[in-house]
C-alpha cells in the first residue's frame, strides 16, 4: 500500500500519520508497514534538540497506527464520520534502542485475538532488523453517533 491508500485506512494526517508504507498486509493475521524517520519531524525540534531521539509514545503510536490500518483491512472497511479505532491499552511495552532520524522504523504487528470490538495485537518495531521496542496493544473501535447542532 502507497500513501494514497494508507490514507484511506486512517483517519490521522500530518503530522501525526505515523505510516508511510504497507509492504505486506494478511488480512486477519499480521502487517508489515514502515515509517520513514527523517530530521524534519516536528517532535525533534524539542526530543531532544542535541541528540534528536523518536518518542517512545510516538514508536507505540506508529504500531496503533499499523494495527488500525490491519483491523480495517480485515473488517473490509475504511475510517468515517461513524467509526473509529481508538487506542485502549498498551502492556509489556519495551524500549530497547534509540530511534533517530535517518532511521526507517519498520512496524510488524500481529493479531493476537478479537472479541466482539476489542482487538489484542503482539507489536514489534525494528531497524536495520533489531527490535528497537515491542509492546501488547489493544484497540477498540467505537461507532461513533453525531448529533445534530
Amino acid at each position: 500500500m502507497d500513501i494514497h491508500e494508507i490514507i484511506e485506512q486512517l483517519p490521522h494526517r500530518y503530522p501525526f500519520l505515523l505510516v508511510d508504507r504497507v509492504l505486506e498486509c494478511e488480512p486477519g493475521k499480521l502487517i508489515h508497514a514502515y515509517k520513514n524517520v527523517t530530521i524534519n519531524e516536528p517532535f525533534f525540534a524539542g526530543h531532544f534538540p542535541h541528540y534528536p531521539v523518536m518518542p517512545g509514545v510516538l514508536i507505540l503510536e506508529a504500531l496503533a497506527q499499523a494495527a488500525g490500518i490491519l483491523s480495517f483491512k480485515t473488517l473490509g472497511e475504511k475510517p468515517d464520520m461513524t467509526s473509529l479505532f481508538y487506542f485502549v491499552g498498551i502492556d509489556k511495552a519495551r524500549f530497547k534502542k534509540t530511534v533517530a532520524a535517518g532511521d526507517q522504523l519498520h512496524l510488524h504487528v500481529e493479531i493476537q485475538r478479537q472479541f466482539r470490538n476489542i482487538w489484542k495485537f503482539e507489536a514489534a518495531a525494528r531497524v536495520d532488523g533489531e527490535i528497537v521496542a515491542e509492546a501488547e496493544l489493544m484497540c477498540a473501535k467505537s461507532n461513533l453517533v453525531r448529533t445534530p447542532g
